[in-house]
């Protein structure tokens, strides 16, 4: 019957050693600093911190025509940052 089948299935599962709980741990750098890791990180996956500058600069732009009284070139600023986010995120992800 079904259920004498997944009682088999269960025991079975119960026979083997339990799964660990703990995950493996990363690996770890401890004579690395800051400016070590950022170099490090940044060769790694290049487009991040390209990302996050384009990101800033844009967002410093649009400020700045906001305060100037451009809303026009404010809006098309902080929707081009939204996009240079979304790249940056992409980025992060798929590096």
């Amino acid at each position: 019957t079904a259920a004498g089948k997944g009682l088999a299935v269960t025991l079975a599962m119960a026979a083997g050693p339990p799964p660990p709980l703990e995950p493996s741990p990363l690996p770890t750098f401890p004579e690395e600093g800051f400016a070590d890791k950022f170099l490090r990180k940044t060769r790694e996956n290049p487009l991040v911190p390209l990302g996050c500058l384009c990101t800033v600069s844009i967002l410093v732009y649009g400020i700045i025509c906001f305060k100037k009284g451009n809303t026009r070139r404010s809006q098309l600023m902080m929707r081009a940052r939204v996009i240079a986010q979304g790249c940056t995120f992409a980025a992060l992800l798929g590096g």
